[in-house]
């Protein structure tokens, strides 16, 4: 394993992924959660990696692996959401998108809101 951090390394297979390299960042990033089961990062990022490929199966695996370890995250309820939508199955698709909204407005209510002050 490298000795740069593991988001250094997730950060790594983003970029990958973003310059078009898919299947090296997917290589790196299951090497990565092979090695750190407990990473929500890294999870994450393999989950969309693998749903930008249309790889629904392999994204929905890593998404409830990201999802068993935070599942108060918003990005990981859309990121089932949208999996869910794309397998087919519009009630499972509704459930999380819905958990993601509501845990956006539990982010609301914990924020102070912004007032408009003229001075």
């Amino acid at each position: 394993m490298s000795d740069t951090s593991l988001q250094d390394q997730i950060d790594d297979a983003t970029l990958d992924f973003t310059l078009g390299e898919s299947a090296a960042a997917i290589q790196k990033l299951q090497i990565l959660v092979d090695a750190h089961a407990d990473s929500f990062e890294a999870w994450h990022a393999l989950t969309e990696v693998y749903f930008s490929e249309a790889d629904y199966d392999a994204a929905l695996s890593a998404g409830e692996a990201a999802h068993g370890l935070k599942p108060d995250d918003i990005h990981i309820n859309t990121s089932l959401s949208r999996i869910w939508m794309e397998r087919g199955d519009k009630n499972k698709a509704e459930h999380f998108g819905a958990q993601a909204r509501m845990l956006g407005w539990k982010d609301e209510l914990k924020s102070p809101p912004e007032t408009d002050s003229i001075s």
